[in-house]
């Protein structure tokens, strides 16, 4: 599943990597982010005003290199357009686009899109990463996995009879 997640930046943080989402109407950084169901895959970090097909585009080439058996991606609606055709061409890769049916209303988490939005809110109960204080996006990035790491380690240390 690939989604973006836009992230208000502290002062520190230049205005050469910083943007304005005008959707989500906050000034910072966007953090497109490819997982599985187990965790993270990858993810980049941009300037908030960069579209979310432009991001997808540069990071599912990113994740494609190093991670060769990935097959098939869902997206949600902002994915839409020439990346679908670009994924099936360029990378060899299925891009589904998962969208709500007429009759939901409100936000409701579609299906597979638990699993990045799960995600989302790993990475929000991490202080460090709720606001963007890196000055550099590379150091954003590693922000990102360390948090992931310290999420993984935890699953894997649980005891047998905790997973149960």
């Amino acid at each position: 599943m690939i989604d973006s997640q836009s992230v208000k930046a502290d002062e520190v943080v230049g205005a050469d990597s910083r943007g304005f989402d005008g959707v989500k109407l906050i000034n910072g950084r966007q953090r497109p982010v490819v997982v599985d169901t187990l965790g993270l895959l990858g993810v980049m970090v941009t300037a908030a005003d960069i579209g979310d097909r432009a991001a997808a585009k540069a990071l599912l080439a990113r994740v494609t290199d190093a991670h060769h058996r990935v097959e098939h991606v869902w997206a949600d609606g902002g994915c839409t357009g020439s990346l679908v055709e670009h994924c099936l061409a360029a990378l060899a890769l299925a891009l589904a686009i998962v969208k709500p049916s007429d009759d939901m209303r409100g936000f409701v988490v579609l299906p597979k899109r638990w699993i990045v939005e799960r995600l989302f809110a790993h990475l929000m109960r991490s202080h460090r990463l709720a606001r963007d204080f890196e000055l550099f996006t590379t150091s954003a990035e590693a922000m990102v996995y360390w948090s992931m790491t310290m999420i993984m380690t935890r699953r894997l240390a649980r005891s047998r009879s905790a997973r149960a």
